[in-house]
C-alpha cells in the first residue's frame, strides 16, 4: 500500500522501475517527475484509497495529478476497483466531477480506469476503460496482448450487465442511507462509551479507526490506530454473527441487501463491545 514493490519474488530490477510517493502529497509526485525527467510512464493512484482504511483524497489532489501527468506526458491510471460503481454510478471520479461542475470548473479526466468484481455482483470479472488511443493498443486492434480468467467469461459478463441494470438511482439512495446509518450508528455507540475513534467516509465506503481522534490522511497516520482493540472488536462482532473485515486497514462495505435491521444488528454489537471496556486504551 505504501512501500516499494519489493516482497520476496519481485526482482530488484523490477522494483527499481517504480517510484513510491506518499499518498496525498502532490509535491512529492512533482519532485519524482523532476528527479526522473521524461522517464515516468504512468502514475497509478486509488481514486479514494480503501486499502489503508478509507481515506478521502485531499481536495484537489486527483486534479493536480491529472494536470501533472498531462504536462509531463504520463498516463494517469485511476484505480476504481473498490470505489467504481460503489461510491456512485460514476465511481469516486463521478463525485469529484460533479463537485467541479458545481463550481463551474472543467472536471479532470483520468487516462485509464480499472474496475473490479463489484461490477459483476461478486462474480470474478474486471474491466479497464480509458482514452480511445490507449485502448486501441490492446489486442486484437493493437499489439498489447491481454487475457485471463477475469476477461469477459459469459457468466460473469451476464452477471455484470444485470448488476449495472439494477444499480439505478433508488439503489444508490439505499446504499447512501445504509452507509449513513452504519457510520453514524458506530460513531454514536463508541462515542457514548468514551471509546476514542474516528469514522472515515468516501461515498458509501466506511472505515473505523480505533484510538484515533480524527480520520487519518495517509498510511502513516492510519498505522497509528489501535489494531489490538480492532482485533477484539472483530471477534466480538464475529460472536454476534457479523463478519467484519479481519484487518483494521480494510473498508466496511454496505450492500443494497442490507436492511435497517442488519445495520442495527451491527451497531448493537459495536455498542455491547464498547460497553465491555475492551476499547479502553
Amino acid at each position: 500500500t505504501a512501500g516499494p514493490p519489493d516482497p520476496a519474488g519481485v526482482p530488484a530490477a523490477v522494483a527499481a522501475q517504480t517510484v513510491v510517493a506518499p499518498y496525498g502529497d502532490a509535491d512529492a509526485v512533482e519532485a519524482a517527475f523532476a528527479a526522473h525527467p521524461g522517464r515516468i510512464a504512468a502514475v497509478i493512484t486509488e481514486a479514494a484509497p480503501a486499502n489503508m482504511g478509507v481515506i478521502a483524497p485531499p481536495p484537489g489532489f486527483n486534479a493536480t495529478l491529472a494536470a501533472l501527468c498531462a504536462r509531463e506526458g504520463a498516463v494517469l491510471v485511476l484505480d476504481e476497483v473498490l470505489t467504481g460503481f460503489r461510491a456512485g454510478p460514476a465511481g469516486w471520479w463521478g463525485i469529484e466531477r460533479g463537485a467541479a461542475e458545481a463550481r463551474g470548473e472543467a472536471p479532470w479526466v483520468p487516462d485509464l480506469v480499472t474496475f473490479g468484481k463489484v461490477i459483476g455482483g461478486g462474480l470474478p470479472v474486471a474491466a479497464v476503460a480509458g482514452r480511445a488511443d490507449l485502448m486501441e493498443l490492446l489486442a486484437p486492434v493493437g499489439r498489447v496482448y491481454q487475457a485471463g480468467t477475469l476477461s469477459g467469461n459469459p457468466v460473469a459478463v451476464a452477471a455484470g450487465r444485470a448488476t449495472l441494470e439494477l444499480l439505478d438511482a433508488d439503489a444508490y439512495a439505499r446504499l447512501g442511507r445504509a452507509a449513513d446509518a452504519l457510520a453514524g450508528g458506530i460513531a454514536e455507540a463508541l462515542g457514548g462509551a468514551g471509546v476514542t475513534h474516528a469514522v472515515a467516509r468516501a461515498g458509501t465506503l466506511v472505515s473505523l479507526f480505533l484510538g484515533l481522534e480524527r480520520a487519518p490522511r495517509d498510511f502513516a497516520e492510519a498505522s497509528a490506530q489501535d489494531t489490538r482493540a480492532y482485533a477484539s472488536l472483530f471477534h466480538a462482532l464475529l460472536d454476534a454473527g457479523v463478519y467484519a473485515p479481519p484487518s483494521a486497514f480494510e473498508a466496511l462495505f454496505v450492500s443494497t441487501e442490507h436492511a435497517e435491521a442488519d445495520i442495527a444488528r451491527v451497531v448493537d454489537a459495536v455498542a455491547r463491545w464498547a460497553a465491555s471496556g475492551e476499547g479502553a486504551p
